[in-house]
């Protein structure tokens, strides 16, 4: 990059538990198609949308998703969440980010089942203010951009739709074929179905302390 261009960054967060092809696809889009230099992505460490479910530890959530982006030099872990207390929320991960790459322009990446429940996020008017949100749509989910509006005001400007493919992947499913035997060949990347198998997840309850 020249000096006078800005950092463009995307922002990939979640539990990664485990990264899969979906994750992927969503952030090489988007790089793509807002030229951006670098896709980060960022485990959550402690999600306080998700309660109830152990996740994985986070040395094998960070390991996934390193295995999983390793042959991408755009796509970067970041540990912003991993190595700071919780509970975790989107607004306050943001800021770090921010503070940690001034005057990069960033951009969340999403599906739209995301920013169909983006009302119930922590601060989401504060979340709109520091980025741009990138969505992908999700089969059976449509986001309610007026209302959205009606409660964020100047958020439909924020809003960026990605021509991504539609991969109905989900980690929970993932999980669940893990657990009963099935394969998830081609549905994660190798190293991530190696890493997997190797350390025993999601085989069952005790996997998670595996």
């Amino acid at each position: 990059m020249t000096g006078g261009e800005t950092l463009r960054l995307g922002i990939l967060g979640g539990t990664f538990d485990p990264p899969h092809y979906g994750h992927l696809a969503l952030a090489e889009t988007a790089r793509v198609q807002l030229g951006l230099a670098r896709v980060l992505f960022v485990p959550a460490g402690d999600p306080p949308h998700k309660p109830g479910r152990p996740l994985s530890p986070a040395v094998h959530r960070a390991a996934m998703v390193e295995a999983a982006i390793a042959d991408n030099l755009a796509f970067r872990l970041s540990r912003v969440d991993l190595d700071r207390p919780g509970p975790h929320y989107t607004v306050d991960m943001l800021a770090l980010l921010r503070e940690m790459y001034i005057g990069a322009e960033f951009y969340l990446l999403m599906g739209s089942d995301s920013l169909a429940e983006f009302l119930t996020w922590r601060d989401p008017a504060g979340i709109a203010r520091q980025v741009f949100l990138a969505v992908m749509e999700r089969p059976g989910w449509t986001a309610d951009v007026a209302s959205l509006e009606r409660e964020i005001p100047g958020i439909r400007e924020r809003l960026i739709w990605l021509d991504a493919p539609r991969l109905d992947i989900s980690a929970s499913d993932l999980r669940q074929r893990v657990q009963v035997g099935l394969p998830i060949r081609y549905l994660v990347p190798p190293a991530v179905e190696a890493y997997i198998h190797d350390h025993h997840l999601y085989q069952g309850a005790s996997s998670s302390q595996k």
